[in-house]
C-alpha cells in the first residue's frame, strides 16, 4: 500500500524543486520531508530524485512515480469528498398528471428538491392510467392520480372540478351531428367520461384531435377544432365553458387521489405531506 503522506511530500518536493520549499507547502520541516523521501526511496529500493546542491529534480523512476502519485492523491481526495458529504435521503419517484405538471406544482417540487440536497427527485408526468400501473409495479413511490370518485386507498383525496369547453372565438355548434372531440390518447379518464356522456344522449361523436400533451389539447380547443373536458386549472381565457343549456351535462364523480407505495420511505412521506398541503390550498382557493 502507498503511504499518502509520503506521496504528498514527494509531489511537493518535485513541484517546489527543493526540500525547504516543499516543507512549507506541506507544513513540515525540511528534515522531516527529507526523511519521508528517504523512506519512500527505501520502499521502492531505488533513488527517485537527482540532488544537485539545493536543486532537486526527479530521475527517470521519479518521473514514472510522479504521474501515478498525482492520480492516487486525486482519487484519495475525491473519495474523501464523496464520503464526507451529508448522508443522502435516498430517492423519490413521483408521478403526476400532465395538467398538474404544467402549473404551480413544478415550482413547489423544485423548492422541495432544493431544500433537500441529499434527495434525488424523479418526477414523471403521464396519464393516470399509466401512473397507477407503475405505482402497482413498484416503478413509482408516490403518485397524484385522477380516478373515479369513491375508490378506496390513498393518503388524501380531493373532488375534481372539470368542465366541457369549446373555443371562445370559434365555438363548435352544439347541435352538430357528430361531436368532434379533443383528448389524450385512449386510457384518459376524461375521454372515457366524455364518450359515455355523449353516447348516453344518443349523439354521434368522432375524435377530431388527439394529443399526448396538455398544451396541444388546449391549443386545439382554442382554435375551434373540437370540444374537450378540462379541469378548472387548465381552462384558458380562449376557452368557453359549455353547460346543460348547450346540451352538455356536467361531468362529475371524478377525484384526485394522492397514493403512496406500501413501502414508502420517509422522504416519500415528507413529499406526500407537502403535496397534500398544496392540493388543500388549491381546493380552498377554488371553492
Amino acid at each position: 500500500m502507498f503511504d499518502l503522506d509520503l506521496l504528498r511530500s514527494f509531489v511537493s518536493v518535485v513541484e517546489a524543486g527543493g526540500f525547504t520549499r516543499a516543507g512549507e507547502r506541506v507544513n513540515r520541516t525540511q528534515s522531516t520531508v527529507s526523511q519521508q523521501i528517504k523512506r519512500l526511496e527505501d520502499d521502492f529500493g531505488r533513488p527517485l530524485l537527482n540532488r544537485i546542491g539545493k536543486q532537486v529534480t526527479p530521475n527517470e523512476d521519479g518521473e514514472r512515480l510522479l504521474s501515478y502519485a498525482r492520480r492516487i492523491l486525486a482519487l484519495a481526495e475525491e473519495a474523501r469528498d464523496v464520503l464526507g458529504r451529508p448522508e443522502t435521503e435516498g430517492a423519490v419517484r413521483l408521478g403526476i398528471p400532465e395538467d398538474f405538471a404544467a402549473y404551480r406544482l413544478t415550482k413547489l417540487l423544485a423548492g422541495f428538491a432544493r431544500s433537500r440536497p441529499g434527495l434525488r427527485l424523479d418526477v414523471r408526468a403521464d396519464q393516470s392510467v399509466y401512473l397507477r400501473r407503475d405505482l402497482e409495479r413498484g416503478d413509482l413511490d408516490l403518485a397524484l392520480l385522477k380516478r373515479d370518485a369513491g375508490e378506496k386507498g390513498g393518503i388524501a383525496v380531493w373532488p375534481e372540478r372539470v368542465h366541457w369547453v369549446t373555443s371562445k372565438a370559434d365555438p363548435i355548434d352544439a347541435q352538430v351531428k357528430s361531436v368532434p372531440l379533443i383528448f389524450f390518447p385512449s386510457g384518459c379518464l376524461y375521454r372515457t367520461r366524455a364518450i359515455h356522456a355523449i353516447e348516453t344522449t344518443g349523439r354521434a361523436w368522432h375524435m377530431a384531435y388527439t394529443s399526448s400533451s396538455l398544451s396541444g389539447i388546449q391549443a386545439a380547443v382554442a382554435a375551434g377544432l373540437g370540444l374537450s373536458i378540462l379541469p378548472e386549472i387548465a381552462i384558458q381565457p380562449e376557452h368557453r365553458l359549455l353547460t346543460e343549456k348547450d346540451g352538455f351535462a356536467p361531468i362529475d364523480k371524478t377525484e384526485i387521489a394522492l397514493v403512496a407505495a406500501p413501502n414508502a420511505n420517509p422522504a416519500t412521506l415528507r413529499l406526500a405531506e407537502t403535496l397534500a398541503e398544496y392540493c388543500d390550498d388549491v381546493q380552498a382557493k377554488a371553492a
